[in-house]
């Protein structure tokens, strides 16, 4: 495949992502119901990815996001600084010191063990980024003077709010503009949509946000959600997705969204909380390719393992061109990203190569 990459040295950053940045409180091993003590990480869908794409595959990125000028915000910038990513890009925005203008976003997340799943309990509302415009960015300085080969965004940022609409709208379509390769997650959350519209106004957006997308990633809940795209005789299952029913959506996709360029989607069993089946599948150039399977997987912590498996599949894409290669590359760095705590992975670039030549779990010394 040729994705027309714009050329690296014309370019300040390989990858730039659009969306929300969330400091994560993590209770461990208890609960957040019981929780005494909570350890601090940040994440956001779209920020993961270009995290790992800096962290474990040393690209240089930076991330368009806003947070509230507080020593909230100063922290997680601070966690933004220790991954490597680029913070000149974020928007700092005035607050009253209660939150009532605009705050940062907390992401409660317990990681569930056996038959008790992993559970989220965001607090959100009102954050900085939500209410960030198009404005807020001078998108023609960044696709255009700066230069970016990569934009990386997703559904979850657009259900933020009606102003994160308009922004990734804006953002896509500069990018566009200026030759940059865009990657979007739909990542359908139904409760988000529900104060902006619900479903109908997820599929105004997306339908819309599809038409400038180059690498769509989603299985077929978010494109029958987001897209409207429905497959008679798809498994009500969604872990259950095989090749055969993923190249019937997509090709429906692609006969009314010719510009994408390639599609993916992870394959996900869930046995317990802490033993899933993980792989993923392409579609590029007609043809459907699946990743290696990792049966009965053995995970630590679940939530970023889609957003490993996309920096993997973007890595991938732009160093090689080939959809097959990429998708392994994919998950198996999904499948890493899992064993470790964290939304982010933990990583390297060598670790996620052995694991596609077959390396074992023995020792390293």
């Amino acid at each position: 495949m040729n994705l027309n990459l714009r050329p690296k040295e014309e370019c300040m950053f390989d990858a730039v992502s659009l969306g929300e940045v969330m400091l994560r409180l993590d209770p461990g091993e208890g609960r957040i119901r019981t929780a005494r003590s909570f350890r601090a990480w940040e994440g956001g869908g779209e920020y993961n990815v270009v995290r790992g794409l800096r962290r474990c595959f040393g690209m240089k990125t930076a991330v368009l996001t806003a947070f509230a000028d507080n020593e909230v915000g100063k922290l997680m910038e601070d966690f933004i600084l220790q991954g490597g990513v680029d913070t000149s890009l974020i928007k700092w925005m005035k607050t009253d010191g209660i939150g009532r203008t605009c705050r940062n976003g907390l992401n409660f997340t317990e990681r569930g063990y056996g038959i008790r799943g992993a559970k989220g309990c965001s607090d959100r509302a009102n954050t900085a980024i939500s209410k960030a415009t198009p404005e807020d960015f001078d998108f023609d300085y960044i696709f255009g003077t700066l230069g970016v080969r990569w934009l990386h965004t997703g559904g979850i940022y657009a259900a933020l709010s009606e102003q994160a609409c308009e922004t990734v709208i804006a953002a896509i379509k500069t990018a566009k503009k200026y030759g940059t390769i865009v990657s979007y997650d739909l990542n359908y959350r139904p409760s988000m949509w529900s104060a902006i519209g619900g479903q109908a106004k997820a599929q105004e957006v997306n339908k819309e946000i599809a038409k400038y997308v180059d690498v769509m990633i989603g299985n077929e809940e978010d494109f029958t959600a987001c897209l409207g795209f429905e497959v008679e005789g798809l498994d009500a299952n969604i872990s259950a997705i095989d090749p055969a029913n993923f190249r019937k959506m997509i090709e429906r996709a692609v006969s009314v969204y010719p510009n994408f360029q390639a599609a993916a989607t992870t394959l996900r069993t869930v046995r317990t909380a802490t033993v899933n089946d993980w792989s993923a599948i392409c579609w590029a150039d007609g043809e459907i390719y699946k990743a290696h399977q990792y049966d009965a997987l053995e995970i630590l912590d679940r939530v970023g393992g889609g957003d490993s498996f996309a920096s993997g599949l973007i890595y991938g894409l732009m160093t090689t061109q080939d959809a097959e290669k990429a998708v392994n590359y994919g998950a198996a760095h999904g499948a890493l990203a899992m064993t470790t705590p964290g939304d982010t992975t933990m990583a390297s670039l060598d670790e996620v190569e052995g694991i596609m030549k077959g390396a074992g779990a023995r020792v390293a010394r």
